[in-house]
């Protein structure tokens, strides 16, 4: 949970209950106006496939595109409507980024170690780029830079030391902004200046995994709504014996691309993914003008917190789209309305009064490392623990297992060195996680 308090705030609370009242706002993801998750209509499924993917998200059917293309008969089972979940629900940044800094992984790892893993960021994020580009995929994807900003002193001076050892060991761009030049990259009083990433991106994720889906169908890949499956496992010829709803299926491979979505009877995976929920929200609106004064350059912003803030503008209208308060129990839309209204407040006092137009929540993914893996068990592979950085990682583990399932990969990935960690008597149901959002926002303070 976010460090800030909302002590003081009394007469904006009040105010709140008039400008936001929950049945004026839309509880689906502003994303859905252009594209909402869709059901496949299908025949009766074939009793084998080569792969069986389970997911339909973007690792799902980025692995299921370059394995359709490479020959491979492809079943991808999706439990409720594909793009229900977090790929039609995210932010749409565009970048390489991970929770453990550059600097924190040299010393716990070795500079070579941190700088592979770092390196590999980079290509998830160049590859991704360059996949929409050459699909022609038209989902607004733009690079006009991100923009990071300290919520204190002392995070600038962490920032510049970290984004210094990355650009020394990477040659990753970046400048310092000072706090007397916040205006520069964002109209927000309550910033202490920050570090400006010129090379970065941003997309509309919902049309982008609409574009990824039209690409598997099209290369011949069976997608499957409303099929879950309930089991899998492999018989004595290596096969996989797949148990859905309603019938049995083999395949030579499974791939399991959950992430925060992944179910409790998968239960390796579920004691070692950390579901939590993120959530973002639309703002009506807005002069243009007004939009240009909050983010000047039209950049991507997050907050140096660990549990960060975000905004960034809408690429189809002038509107500010924004997030907060991840792992929060906002269990209402009058409850999430109520406390991003106050957080956006907090960093827009611009904006006081402003009316959102929809609200909205996702379920993200953590790892016990804050590392996003890939790798496989027993002959089942898996990518998921994006933590924030879904969009391009999980495209690029999907099109990285593909890869490995036809063969020739003469390097693996160094997301699949590092073991999945579990705890003791974690079974997949992450009661401890307003502790930890807690102890992170304790951190954010020292």
């Amino acid at each position: 949970m976010s460090s800030r308090s909302l002590s003081g705030d009394s007469d904006l609370a009040r105010s709140r209950r008039i400008l936001y009242p929950a049945e004026d706002i839309s509880d689906e993801p502003y994303w859905w106006r252009l594209a909402r998750p869709r059901h496949i209509h299908r025949s009766r499924l074939h009793s084998a496939y080569d792969v069986v993917i389970i997911g339909a998200g973007y690792t799902g059917l980025r692995a299921a595109l370059e394995l359709s293309r490479g020959g491979a008969t492809v079943l991808v089972c999706e439990h409720e409507e594909a793009g229900i979940g977090a790929s039609r629900r995210n932010a749409g940044y565009l970048g390489r980024t991970l929770k453990n800094s550059f600097p924190e992984l040299a010393q716990a790892l070795g500079n070579e170690h941190a700088r592979r893993i770092y390196q590999e960021l980079n290509d998830a994020y160049q590859t991704t780029w360059e996949f929409i580009r050459a699909e022609g995929i038209e989902c607004f994807a733009t690079r006009k830079g991100r923009f990071v900003a300290a919520t204190s002193p002392a995070h600038l001076k962490r920032l510049e030391s970290e984004y210094e050892a990355l650009h020394r060991a990477l040659g990753f761009p970046y400048s310092v902004v000072s706090k007397a030049n916040m205006a520069e990259e964002m109209g927000s009083p309550i910033y202490h200046g920050g570090i400006a990433i010129p090379d970065l991106g941003s997309l509309h994720p919902a049309l982008y995994h609409e574009g990824l889906l039209k690409a598997a169908l099209a290369a011949g890949t069976t997608v499957a709504t409303g099929t879950e499956v309930l089991s899998f496992d492999r018989d004595r010829g290596g096969a996989f014996r797949v148990t859905t709803v309603g019938e049995n299926l083999k395949a030579k491979h499974i791939v399991v691309a959950t992430n925060g979505y992944t179910p409790r009877h998968f239960s390796w995976l579920a004691r070692r993914v950390i579901p939590f929920k993120g959530y973002m929200a639309a703002t009506d609106e807005l002069d243009p003008s007004l939009l240009t004064e909050l983010i000047p350059n039209d950049r991507t912003i997050v907050d140096s917190n660990i549990n960060v803030d975000f905004f960034r503008t809408a690429p189809d209208s002038p509107r500010l789209l924004f997030g907060g308060s991840a792992g929060a129990s906002l269990r209402t839309t009058q409850a999430i309305a109520e406390k991003l209204s106050t957080l956006l407040v907090r960093a827009f006092p611009q904006l006081r009064g402003t009316r959102l137009s929809a609200v909205w929540c996702g379920q993200c993914a953590g790892t016990f490392d804050m590392m996003p893996h890939m790798g496989s068990r027993n002959g089942a592979w898996y990518g998921l623990g994006y933590n924030f950085a879904g969009v391009p990682m999980g495209s690029y583990f999907g099109l990285r297992i593909a890869q490995e399932i036809l063969g020739g990969v003469t390097e693996r990935s160094v997301f699949t060195r590092a073991p999945l960690k579990t705890l003791p008597f974690y079974g997949g149901s992450p009661w401890f996680v307003p502790l930890i959002m807690r102890y992170f926002a304790w951190r954010d303070r020292h």
